[in-house]
């Protein structure tokens, strides 16, 4: 009878969704913990990134990645203009 089990597992878990108090996840349970005898300091959400390098290699990469492309339309249009037709 597998429509019978089906309707006691949902009632099972509107049961479970239900409930007045949901216990915190052992990660939680161990952090919380930790955190009561020694707190974690503020962290930014995002780093600042370091000016000089960052942007430097940011341009790089982009110059690279549009020679590539610059190189394959290239040898393609090479390519076709070499072959029989």
């Amino acid at each position: 009878m597998p429509g019978q089990e089906d309707e006691e597992r949902e009632f099972d878990l509107r049961w479970a969704d239900d409930a007045a108090h949901k216990e915190p996840s052992a990660r939680a349970r161990m952090l919380a913990a930790r955190w009561k005898e020694n707190p974690p300091g503020p962290v930014p959400f995002r780093a600042a990134p370091d000016r000089g390098t960052s942007l430097r290699s940011s341009w790089m990469s982009t110059a690279l990645v549009l020679g590539c492309v610059a190189v394959v339309i290239v040898v393609l249009g090479y390519a076709r203009f070499r072959a029989p037709y």
